[in-house]
Formats: structure tokens, sequence, C-alpha cells
């Protein structure tokens, strides 16, 4: 059988989203050669190397390893494009000019590799008309592709078939963009816009409508429209300026020039708002301008007041009664937000009446089934649920009614009628378009399930919508204990599977206890054993606050014995007899990060963030984590020809003293909290079943426990090393007082204490020191004050 194999990838151009995108493929670790135009003056690839500079710069950053952008190679087309032939798939991300595009294509055409797939990234433009200005041959190898800004980060990618587009093709494309670049693709109708910009965008001009008509500010609107409403904590405004009121501006246009008012019936809600044409005209672009809808001076946001075309004070909040009317469950929430006489509940309505409204309009002509619909605006606008799944959760003819009622009324955006199948036939039958048979086509008029590629496979556990009965994890497979802190399970009778049930999935006692039932388990009837809880974080530390009750009561005794237990427990899942990989997706801090590096292996989605952060509140690692770092550096000297083992524990000493977190789980792996020998799995859906593979091929490949081996320390003259390098951080007024106390205790830990250099130690005695330092830490005033402050507020105190 032949695979489509992605050896290589080009992209063209050099602009920001072309050189986030090669970033990514550098991340994912795709060979990738970044074009663009040979510079008029100095060397002929300065576009690229300067754009892969900025690359370094950036924050949030495009890449893994601000360094790897060294990999991206270099080119030009008028020297470079013989190197086009080596590559299975091509990216065009130029500026979004069609004649620009069109002639680009001209150009690269012959050059273009037999196979090839052929991809531009576009946010709307026709792909059909692109096509057209390709040589016949290349048409059924060529289709769109719709980044969502930052590729990195954002989830979403949008693929557009042409009429002439091999269906293969597109589904070797999106096996690639699914499991390669860890994406979730939607395949969009060739409409302006596609679907997500579509009805975002739409959304985006509706809310500065509703808001101007009702007279509320951009600071009370985002407020409203963020985690209180189930969307991206940005809100509207705030994420207009993070992707740029120019792109934003740009969309705007797209759909002004592709439609009319007799083509779209939402046409005259189009129109550029005031207040984004002002911003423009003053070159306040956004994020990138540093000002937008909001600039910040100082300490200080600000917002633009459109009457008096400035900044003015930024802050204001919404109404606490709708907070909690959005609490409430949907159908209660929807009916509240309908009979509000207030400004900001009439505002949320409307809102959400109109999202309804255009969804269902323009459902047939931007996508195949609603559940593309509701895919694309969680994945690529930040929404906890898409419309049609917010629609059919109230009560879908109730709400239904409601919308029609309000069309009637003159209050929509439109005067267009829902469409017929909202009332009438098998949506209106099954309550919604949403079903266990699959979702609501109104071109065919039936439920059609969910596309399946091989690649879909590897996907366990998928994102699903509302209503269509997908199994969870949470009950699936076969249960072998569960209770309130954690489950064990099996899909396949050979792995067990432990997923934590806990709060943030921190580690109370219960769970360290579970998670020693789990090893004796598994050692008696499975394979091996995966830690992963299914949703994010993997962990996030240590169950502080169930500890505080025991500290009150008992005293540090009681809070020695559960940091002992804790101890014996990250041991036991090292020396283990089957062997422990831990699924880690997102955060992996304090106790959760000792958690994984005590397991056989670690299987990463690339965004996880793992790091030993306890100085936040006024500790030292105390579950192993300061003991691994001691015993890494050890082995990693003893590979190497180095005497002085110092050198390889600095790394991970300052990590720990100044609670560093990698940013990605190829910036952990340089921090010593991924190996080598980890995997790191693009698609966080994918996370589980690469995770079972790899406890059953360490099993099949005859797993042994390491052996029980003293190793090494830097003794005391290793801690007076480190202890003067915190000195000239104290006295330079980079750490406080009391950061510095907490430092030297962990350069006390990780040198092994009071001995000579070189001394022979062992886990337990380490372990020891760690219990030690953290009780003494937890009985300092200072650290009291740092943890009461994160219980109660969620953030750091410095002091």
């Amino acid at each position: 059988m032949n695979r489509f194999q992605v050896k290589k990838v080009a992209v063209l151009g050099a602009g920001v989203m072309g050189a986030q995108i090669a970033a990514h493929l550098v991340n994912v670790k795709v060979p990738v050669v970044l074009f663009d135009l040979a510079a008029k003056e100095g060397p002929k690839n300065g576009v690229v190397t300067r754009a892969i500079d900025n690359l370094k710069k950036q924050r949030p950053s495009p890449l893994g390893v601000a360094a790897d952008a060294d990999l991206i190679q270099v080119a030009n087309y008028d020297e470079h494009s013989e190197l086009l032939r080596e590559c299975d798939l091509v990216i065009e991300a130029i500026a979004e000019r069609m004649d620009w595009k069109v002639d680009l294509y001209k150009k690269i055409a012959p050059f273009l590799a037999p196979h090839a797939i052929v991809a531009s990234n576009t946010s709307g433009l026709s792909i059909t008309k692109m096509s057209e200005a390709l040589p016949e041959a290349i048409r059924p190898r060529f289709c769109g592709i719709h980044f969502f800004n930052p590729p990195r980060y954002m989830y979403l990618v949008e693929l557009i078939a042409t009429p002439a587009t091999e269906p293969l093709v597109l589904d070797q494309l999106e096996a690639f963009v699914t499991s390669g670049l860890g994406k979730g693709v939607v395949r969009a109708k060739d409409s302006p816009n596609f679907i997500a910009n579509r009805v975002g965008i739409a959304g985006m001009l509706g809310t500065l409508k509703e808001a101007e008509r009702y007279g509320l500010p951009f600071d009370v609107v985002d407020d409203l429209t963020g985690k209180k409403l189930g969307r991206a904590s940005s809100g509207t405004f705030r994420t207009g300026d993070v992707v740029g009121l120019d792109t934003m501006a740009h969309v705007i246009k797209t759909m002004q020039d592709n439609f009319s008012a007799q083509t779209d019936p939402f046409y005259a809600s189009y129109g550029t708002p005031p207040v984004v044409q002002a911003l423009l005209d003053k070159g306040h672009l956004g994020q990138k301008a540093q000002a937008g809808f909001y600039k910040k001076v100082g300490r200080d946001v600000l917002r633009f007041d459109l009457a008096s075309g400035d900044y003015v004070p930024s802050g204001d909040k919404a109404d606490e009664v709708f907070a909690r009317m959005l609490k409430k469950p949907a159908p209660e929430r929807l009916k509240l937000l309908r009979e509000a006489q207030g400004p900001q509940g009439r505002f949320l309505w409307a809102l959400l009446r109109n999202s309804f409204h255009y969804a269902a309009v323009h459902l047939a002509a931007i996508a195949d089934t609603a559940r593309d619909v509701d895919f694309a605006m969680r994945w690529g606008y930040g929404m906890g649920q898409g419309p049609f799944e917010l629609w059919q959760e109230a009560g879908w003819l109730q709400v239904a009614q409601w919308v029609k009622d309000d069309i009637d009324a003159g209050l929509a955006l439109s005067s267009a009628p829902l469409p017929e199948w909202v009332f009438k036939g098998p949506v209106a039958q099954a309550g919604g378009v949403h079903t266990s048979e699959g979702s609501w086509n109104p071109a065919t008029g039936c439920f059609e399930p969910r596309r399946l590629l091989p690649v879909h496979e590897r996907q366990l556990f998928p994102e699903t919508v509302l209503g269509s009965g997908a199994p969870r994890f949470e009950t699936a497979g076969r249960t072998l204990h569960e209770d309130a802190s954690l489950r064990l399970w099996t899909l396949d009778d050979e792995v067990l599977i432990a997923s934590l049930k806990t709060k943030l999935h921190t580690i109370s006692g219960e769970v360290a206890e579970g998670l020693q039932q789990a090893v004796a388990l598994a050692e008696e009837q499975f394979k091996g054993l995966v830690i992963w809880s299914g949703d994010e974080p993997f962990s996030a530390g240590a169950d502080l606050q169930s500890m505080l009750p025991a500290f009150m009561t008992v005293g540090v005794s009681a809070i020695e014995e559960a940091e002992h237990h804790l101890q014996q427990t990250m041991l036991r899942l090292r020396y283990a007899g089957v062997p422990v990989v831990s699924a880690i997706r997102g955060l992996a801090l304090g106790g959760g990060c000792e958690l994984a590096v005590h397991s056989a292996r670690r299987v990463a989605a690339m965004e996880s963030y793992i790091g030993l952060v306890e100085v936040g509140v006024g500790l030292v690692p105390g579950a192993g984590g300061l003991t691994y770092a001691a015993r890494r550096a050890a082995e990693n000297q003893r590979l190497s020809t180095h005497k002085d083992l110092l050198p390889f524990l600095i790394e991970s000493f300052t990590a720990a003293a100044m609670a560093k977190v990698g940013t990605s789980a190829l910036e952990s792996r340089q921090l010593g909290y991924l190996l080598d020998s980890d995997i790191v799995v693009p698609n966080k859906d994918e996370l589980l079943w690469v995770a079972i593979r790899e406890a059953r091929a360490l099993h099949d490949a005859g797993w042994r426990a390491p052996l029980r081996r003293p190793f090494p320390v830097a003794g005391r003259d290793g801690k007076a090393t480190l202890q003067g390098q915190l000195v000239n951080m104290r006295d330079g007024g980079f750490i406080s007082a009391h950061d510095f106390h907490i430092a030297s205790l962990i350069a006390h830990v990780v040198t092994g204490g009071d001995v000579d250099p070189g001394t022979l130690v062992n886990e337990e005695y380490l372990m020891k020191l760690e219990r030690e330092a953290f009780c003494s830490l937890l009985t300092h005033p200072k650290t009291q004050e740092r943890i009461m402050a994160m219980l109660s507020t969620g953030k750091p105190l410095r002091n």
C-alpha cells in the first residue's frame, strides 16, 4: 500500500502567517524551506532571514524552542525554485491578493513535484478561482488550507476543496494536518471567509451593533462575552486587538466585496463599524501596534472612546446578576436573558439570538453539517459550545420560536426567516441538529456521521458535539476500581489506566494511595500502567488545601508523614514491575511534575507546561523532585568524560529555584523534565493511544525496572558554589530574602547536604533532606503568607 508521506514542506511567503507556519512545522520535526522574494538590497535571502530572526522574539513564541528557528531553510524564488521539487507539500501563504497569488502559482508550477499537494493559506479568498491559474495536471492536487493565528496554538485548520480536487488528496492532507501538525480539521465549502471567520466576524459585527444599541462600553462587553459566556477569556474586543484590526477589516471587506443585499440577507450588517474605521485611520491596529480597542499606558489599560476620539480609563465590569444568570442551566439561562429588562441582559439575548439566526440561515452555504460549524467556532474562536450545541441544549423548538418571534418583531439583524428544517422534519423530531446518528446536513436532509479516516483511529476519545451520544472516557472500558479521587480502568485488558478525578487533578493522600494500588494491580494483571486523566491539566500539583487541616490540628509531623507517603508513591512508580507511562497534557506542575519524572516514560502533548513551582508558595519540591534532579545530574555525568558533577546540576537547580516552567514539551525537555527517549505527540487527542502502545512496547521488549543504585552528589563544595550565585542575586535585588532562603534549602538538598563531594547517597537519603526542608518552611510566616495568597487569589505572592 502506498502511503502519502510528508518528508519536506515548502512555505511560500515569509510574512506573519508564513513564518509562523514554518515555525510550527519545525516544532513537529518536519523539514521546511521558507521562500520569499529576493531582497533588492543586501543578501538575497534577507526577507526570510529577518522573518526568522523575528520568530525568536515573538511572545507567545511560535517556536517550542527558540533556537529551532535556525532549522528553517531559507530560500528565494530567483535562486532556489528547484528546491520545490523536493517538497511533498507546498503551502502558499503570501498576502491576501488574488492577483499576487495567481502570479506566484504560474511562477512555481514548472518546479512542483508530480505528487506534491499544493495548498493556499487564505482566510477567505475563492480557492476555485485560484486553482484556475494552475496547469490542469496540478488542479486535482490543489486545495485551500486555513490556519488560524497563531498557528502553533490555534487548534482549527479549515480545508477547502475545489470541484477539481481529488478526494484522496484532501484525505491525505487531513491525515497529515491532524496527526503530524496536531490540529482539528474542519472541511469548509468554498464560500467567502469559509466557516469560522464567516460566522465569527459576523458575530463580532453584530456585537458592535448590539453594544451600540444598548450603550455598553467595550470593557463591559468583554466581561460579558468572555468566560462568563463560555467563550475565550479575551472577550470580543480584546480578541479583535490580538487578531489585528487590519486583519479584521480585510475579512469584513471580503464579505462586502463578495456579497450583496440580494445574495446575503445579513448584508446590511457587514458595513465597517465607525469605531473600527476610526482606529484604522489612526493606525491603531491592535496589539501589534500597542493600541486598538484598548491601549496600555504604564500599568493602566485604557479603552478607545469613539465620541471623544481618545482613550479613557477602562476596567468596568458586568452586573453581577448576569454573571449568576449565565451559570444557570441552558434552558433557564436563555429564558432569563430573553425576559431581562436591563441593557446587559437584553444585549446578551440579542447576541445569542443573532448567532442562532445567522448559523441556521447560512449553514447550507458554508458547511456540510452543523457539526462543522460548532467545531469551527469552538476551535477557531475559543467557544465552549458552538451555536447549534447551545441552541439544542436550551430546547430546540422553544428557542427557535423565540428567534422567530424576534425576527417577526423586527428585532433581529435580518428579516430572513429561519429555514424550514428548523421547525419541521427530522431536526424538529430529534430536538436538534446533533444526534447519535450524526449531525444535520441540510443539503442531503440527513444526519451524517463524522468522517472517519484511518488517522482518526488514533483518537480514542476525540472531541464531540453535544447530543452525539459518543462514548465518554469517564465511563468507557472496564472499571476495576473507582472512588472520589481516581478511577482504574482498561480498554484492552492489557494496559491499566489511572485517571485522577480531583479538581485540577491535584495529588492528595487518597490519590497517592490509589496510585500505589494501581501499580500493584498492574503488576498482577497487566502489561503496564498509563496515568491519563482525560482533559487538562495533567496535574496542578499536590493538594495543599487538603493538607492544611492536618497541619492545623496535628502540626508539622502530620505533613512530614504525608510527604513521606507521597515520596514512597513516587518510588513505587519508578521501581514498578511494569512500565508506568505518564500521558501529559497541559500543566504538570509541582507534584504533577514529580509524578511524571518518576514514571518509566512520558508521552507529552506539544502544549505541555512542566516544572517545579513550589517556590511560588514558599516551599521546596517535596515529593522527590529535587532527588530526581540530583540523580539525573549524576547519571548524565556518568555518561560523559567530565569529572565535575556541578555543571550537570546547575540547570535543574536553577529551574527549581526560579520555578521555571517549560513553555512547551520541547522546552520542558531542555529543562530535563522530559528525556530524549520520551515522546512528544502533536495532537492532544492521540495522547492516550500513543501512551498505551508505548506501555505495551516497553513490556514486550522485556521491561525491567531500574536497579536501585547509589549515586554521587556535589556535596558541601557544590553547595557553596550555588550559594555564592544566590548571594549575588539577593544583593543585586533579583530575589527577595525569603527567595534566597528557599533557594539555599534547594541547594542544600540537591548537593546532598553537609557531605564530601562525590559522596554516594541513595534516593531515600535525599528525600529525607527534602522533607526536612519542606517542613521547616511550612512553619515560616513568609511561606504561610504565600500559601494563603495562592489559595485565596490563585496568584503567587512575592514577599
